[in-house]
C-alpha cells in the first residue's frame, strides 16, 4: 500500500476538492493507498479557507500537523518568504519526523520548498501547464497562454527540486485550447493588447476562465493516474530522482513523462 504525504496550504474549494477526489478512490478501492498525514502552513483560526480545509481533513480522521509560516516568519524578525525558506522547511521536517511517506502530493501549498525539503521527501508537484510551458502560477501560465495565442495548455506532475517548476517530469496531459469552445473568445479578444485584456477584464475574462476550466476539470485525474503509476511501480520516485519501471531515469525513455491524456479523457468521458 502506497503511503501518502499530503502538503497543502488549503486555500480553497480547489484543495479541498483535490483531498475530496483523492480520498474518495482510495475508499472506493480505485487507488491502493493511505494519506498518512496532511501538512498545512496555516494553523487553525487564521483564514476561514483553511479552516474549512480542516473540518475536511478531520471529516476523514487524517493526522493533521500545521505550522504557520506567517507566524513563524514574525517571530524570526519578519522580512521576506525566502528569507525564511530554510528555517521553515527545517521545522517541518522536525514536526513530520515520525511519519515515513513513500510519497509527497503539494496540493495547494502554496510555498516553495527549499532544496533542504526536496531531498528528504520525494514531493510530487502539481503544476498546470506542459513540460515545456510557461512557470509560475496557474494564473500567470493562463495569461502567458493568452499572449502567446498558445493552440494547446496541459499539466503536469514534476518531483520539486530547487528549480521551481522544472524538476523531472513524472506525467503530463494534454489540453486543446481552441475549436468550438474557445474559438468565439479567441475571436472576441483579436486586436485587443493582452496587457489591456489583463488590466480591463482581469480573470472575469470568458477565454482566460474558459482555460481554467478545462486545466483543472483534469488536474484531480492527473494526480490520481500518477499515484496509481507509482503504487504499480511504472513509476518509481525518490527525492529529487524519478526512475521507470526498469530503473531508468525518466528522462532518458520518457522525457515528458508518462503520457496520460488518453486515461484522463476516457474517465472525463465516463465521469
Amino acid at each position: 500500500m502506497l503511503r501518502i504525504g499530503w502538503f497543502s496550504t488549503g486555500r480553497g474549494e480547489g484543495s479541498r476538492g483535490l483531498l475530496r477526489f483523492i480520498k474518495d478512490a482510495i475508499d472506493q478501492g480505485r487507488l491502493d493507498a493511505e494519506i498518512e498525514f496532511v501538512f498545512s502552513n496555516r494553523e487553525p483560526g487564521e483564514a476561514e479557507g483553511s479552516d474549512q480545509f480542516f473540518d475536511l481533513v478531520r471529516s476523514y480522521r487524517l493526522p493533521l500537523v500545521t505550522c504557520s509560516s506567517s507566524r513563524y516568519r514574525r517571530e524570526h524578525g519578519g522580512g521576506s518568504v525566502a528569507r525564511h525558506r530554510l528555517g521553515f522547511d527545517r521545522e517541518v521536517i522536525r514536526l513530520l519526523a515520525s511519519y515515513q511517506p513513500d510519497v509527497c502530493a503539494l496540493a495547494g501549498y502554496m510555498l516553495i520548498c527549499s532544496g533542504e525539503m526536496c531531498r528528504r521527501f520525494p514531493l510530487l508537484n502539481l503544476h498546470g501547464a506542459l513540460p515545456d510551458g510557461p512557470t509560475g502560477t496557474w494564473q500567470s501560465v493562463i495569461w502567458q497562454l493568452i499572449e502567446d495565442r498558445s493552440t494547446r495548455t496541459g499539466a503536469m506532475i514534476h518531483l520539486a527540486t530547487e528549480e521551481v517548476d522544472r524538476g523531472p517530469v513524472l506525467s503530463h496531459c494534454v489540453v486543446p485550447i481552441t475549436g468550438d469552445d474557445f474559438d468565439p473568445h479567441w475571436d472576441a479578444l483579436r486586436g485587443r493588447d493582452p496587457k489591456d485584456i489583463r488590466a480591463i477584464d482581469g480573470e472575469d475574462n470568458a477565454l482566460f476562465q474558459r482555460i481554467r476550466e478545462a486545466g483543472y476539470r483534469r488536474e484531480p485525474y492527473l494526480l490520481l493516474e500518477t499515484l496509481r503509476a507509482v503504487s504499480d511501480g511504472r513509476l518509481r520516485v525518490k527525492p529529487e530522482t524519478a526512475l521507470d519501471a526498469s530503473g531508468d531515469p525518466l528522462g532518458l525513455r520518457h522525457p515528458a513523462g508518462l503520457p496520460l491524456t488518453d486515461h484522463i479523457e476516457a474517465a472525463l468521458a465516463t465521469g
